[in-house]
């Protein structure tokens, strides 16, 4: 099983290398907000095909489920693009997953979380990522800062493992 393990590793360091070199991400304005929109979503596409990759491991019976989503937690928290892009996911039920290694906020309940602004984007994501997936607009405190940005994200709902992924990028 641990070489089946360092398989997976590898392929998603290898995706995620070709992800960062070859997608950049620019400034945000009202010109490129439709190809940043373009990005994310394919950010989140691409990060739930690797959670497939593992998926299909567990249902080969190569892996638990357990073992298998704590794989996929694993690998999702490591994978970035561009210079600063990043994935969380939260369960169904609104339990954050993955969240840039943020032992405060991974494993926490999230559903009633507020952006300030009267968005309950945990639960606005879950609903959105059960419908096919889309777009949020909402206000998130920036990685090592102490303010909410405006912040738009694309989300999908990897059914396998329950869990809502996400990317996105501040305005």
């Amino acid at each position: 099983m641990k070489k089946n393990i360092w398989i997976v590793v590898t392929i998603v360091v290898a995706l995620s290398l070709g992800i960062a070199s070859c997608a950049p991400a620019p400034a945000v304005t009202a010109n490129n907000q439709a190809a940043q929109d373009l990005l994310i979503k394919s950010e989140v596409e691409t990060a739930v095909s690797m959670l497939q990759v593992v998926a299909d491991k567990q249902q080969a019976g190569e892996m638990t489920l357990d073992e298998a989503k704590e794989l996929g937690a694993e690998l999702l928290r490591g994978m970035t693009y561009g210079t600063d892009g990043y994935f969380w996911a939260d369960t169904e039920e609104g339990v954050n997953v993955v969240l840039y290694g943020r032992p405060d906020v991974e494993g926490r309940n999230r559903l009633n979380d507020e952006d300030g602004h009267g968005v309950y984007y945990v639960k606005e994501f879950i609903k959105m990522a059960q419908s096919g997936g889309g777009y949020l607009d909402y206000w998130f405190t920036k990685k090592g800062e102490s303010t909410p940005a405006p912040k738009r994200s694309y989300v999908q709902l990897f059914k396998p493992f329950g869990w809502v992924v996400g990317t996105g990028y501040y305005k």
